[in-house]
């Protein structure tokens, strides 16, 4: 795994676990200009699941601030328009959960380590608890709240001129799909639908009464998490190796906590979660878990919008525009005027900081 890009999803073709199964898949990212899909941290689930797991698979990038997972290729291939999406032969799965379980069942044997442990394992209602749970957590909701009410967060990665700029990108957005749902009569139920939920996302998420009530929930799944690592940490004798969520081994359930953790490190809700001593288990947690080595390969970058949005999204630019002709000598000089752009931002950013 390759692309740590908070704004790209692809596609992901499989092609290859330890023993070459083909399979495909799509992922993309949301950065600053996000979208209001319910994907955009799952992808980020099923990303770190094949790093854990050792699966090599072909990647296809989409960029969600270019659009084109709204584009017709797309809809055709996920009607809801969202990512990710996998392809493995004939058979093509978009929802994120059962993707994962689609490479825990045909993708554990020898020498690649199982995420969920069997069903007769003592192990295995546990895995699956926690798993739902912090899956079941409304992020696009605490995402887009972020950004929308920069004031209830603190030490945020989201760019200042986010908040400025999204609604007007989403007006944009629903404008867009009303095109596109003329232009393709054959997907126009797959466009309006998802102009529907952008539309009502948008409504809910703005408002702060209900952000305050869904944030004030995540605080009892924090205590959940708290106090099954502290149970964690009384079982690990003292000399011995630290325990993950649900054990001493690794799960599907540690990879949605890490990404649920890393998730509100960038909104800025670190501080109130556990950044202020309150749940030290969690702390540690955290800094455990990015150190791990599938970790810092897929998410490493993803909380820096200079690497993780501005450049790629630079690159895909100016490899979509730049003529075939003058193709090397005008991608140079598009990369390097973005580059320079890129070292004002983040002079501008660490300004806002000193």
């Amino acid at each position: 795994m390759r692309c740590t890009s908070n704004f790209f999803y692809f596609i992901l073709f499989f092609k290859g676990g330890r023993k070459r199964h083909e399979f495909k898949n799509s992922f993309g990212g949301i950065g600053a200009q996000s979208q209001l899909t319910s994907g955009e941290d799952l992808h980020k689930h099923v990303r770190l699941a094949i790093a854990e797991k050792g699966l090599r698979c072909e990647e296809y990038d989409v960029s969600l601030p270019l659009s084109e997972h709204n584009e017709p290729w797309f809809m055709r291939l996920n009607p809801a328009g969202e990512v990710p999406v996998l392809v493995h032969n004939d058979k093509v799965i978009c929802d994120p959960t059962q993707i994962m379980d689609y490479l825990e069942d045909n993708f554990s044997y020898e020498g690649t380590p199982r995420l969920v442990p069997e069903e007769s394992s003592r192990y295995y209602l546990r895995v699956q608890h926690y798993r739902e749970l912090l899956d079941s957590l409304p992020m696009d909701a605490y995402t887009h709240g972020c950004i929308l009410h920069p004031e209830i967060t603190a030490d945020s990665h989201i760019p200042a001129y986010a908040a400025a700029s999204i609604r007007t990108q989403i007006g944009n957005t629903q404008t867009e799909l009303a095109k596109l749902a003329e232009q393709n009569p054959e997907l126009k139920d797959a466009y309006i639908a998802k102009q529907r939920r952008l539309k009502s996302k948008l409504f809910d998420h703005d408002n702060m009464k209900y952000l305050k009530k869904l944030l004030d929930e995540l605080e009892s799944v924090m205590d959940q998490v708290e106090t099954e690592l502290q149970r964690r940490a009384e079982e690990t004798p003292e000399e011995g190796k630290p325990a993950w969520l649900c054990g001493d081994f690794f799960s599907i359930a540690d990879v949605s906590l890490a990404v649920t953790l890393h998730r509100l490190k960038f909104l800025g809700l670190s501080r109130r979660y556990w950044g202020n001593g309150s749940r030290v288990n969690v702390e540690t947690y955290y800094e455990r878990v990015v150190e791990r080595p599938a970790f810092r390969r897929v998410l490493g970058h993803v909380n820096n919008i200079l690497i993780s949005a501005v450049l790629p999204v630079a690159f895909r630019v100016a490899r979509k525009n730049a003529p075939v002709i003058v193709g090397t000598t005008l991608l140079v000089g598009v990369l390097g005027g973005a580059t320079y752009l890129v070292f004002l931002y983040m002079k501008k950013r660490l300004s806002l900081f000193s």
